[in-house]
């Protein structure tokens, strides 16, 4: 089954990298179960550009590999990847400040990425630290990793979670037209009608898909409550970036009044 697929690569590929952005290890598994090698690394520009790779013999599709050689990493204050070595670049031009911010006296350089390090050295990255939710309970959530286990579920195009200072984490997803159809059927609604996304049984029916996708999570993380849209988010309305990452803020002033509201009716849970 899977060599129609293979040919449809040119047949003859030996390794696909991939980067920019987490990839899914569900994805990464699905290619590796198909015979084709995919491995993901890890970098920025100022580390010229790649701090880890993982390689055809050591890959493990949860994390972004090992250091290359000669490259130092470490877990610094609030679990920030810090990185160190003939890689790391000396400054920003003409930028000493810039530089003083996010490169130390002794050469590490931080990368504003929360990680860990597990069988030793190997990188998981959890999320960036600026993206990082922090509940009103304290409780702190990489919304990346969680977001992708959300749109596993085909009935989920995008999401977006939500949650800064708030007591529970929730969600606003765009949602599959043709998956959309299939639930509205199944609950005789009319998928025609925009009221029927906001309908009790349709947000639980999406909560409980959430739930099946989640279940790797702490409890706290797992999204409560629910706004459902049929917007597509993209780099034209100004709800991606070029390099398709959500535009958290764009997204949470657009969608500000149904979040508030999120919050104030009861949650699933509670």
């Amino acid at each position: 089954m899977a060599k129609p697929l293979l040919e449809k690569f040119g047949g003859r590929v030996r390794v696909a990298v991939s980067g920019g952005a987490p990839l899914s290890p569900g994805i990464a598994k699905c290619f590796l179960g198909l015979g084709l090698p995919l491995i993901q690394g890890y970098g920025m520009t100022e580390t010229t550009p790649v701090v880890s790779v993982n390689t055809l013999t050591d890959n493990d599709p949860s994390t972004v590999g090992r250091p290359l050689p000669g490259v130092e990493v470490r877990i610094g204050e609030n679990r920030e990847l810090q990185v160190r070595g003939p890689i790391v670049m000396k400054g920003y031009w003409k930028r000493p400040e810039d530089t003083a911010r996010i490169l130390s006296p002794d050469g590490w350089l931080g990368t504003g990425d929360q990680a860990e390090l597990v069988d030793g050295d190997r990188i998981r990255i959890l999320g960036r630290i600026k993206e990082i939710i922090v509940t009103s309970t304290g409780e702190k959530v990489p919304p990346g990793d969680l977001e992708m286990a959300i749109t596993g579920d085909p009935l989920f195009a995008q999401a977006f979670v939500v949650g800064e200072n708030r007591p529970f984490i929730a969600c606003v997803a765009s949602i599959n037209e043709e998956e959309w159809r299939k639930l509205a059927q199944e609950l005789n609604l009319d998928p025609e009608d925009p009221a029927n996304l906001s309908k009790s049984e349709v947000e639980q029916a999406a909560l409980t898909r959430i739930a099946r996708q989640t279940t790797s999570f702490a409890r706290y993380a797992v999204p409560r409550a629910i706004h459902l849209t049929r917007e597509t988010w993209t780099i034209e309305n100004a709800f991606m970036t070029p390099t398709l990452k959500l535009k958290r803020n764009n997204l949470m002033a657009y969608y500000g009044e149904a979040i508030d509201g999120l919050y104030q009716k009861p949650a699933a849970g509670r």
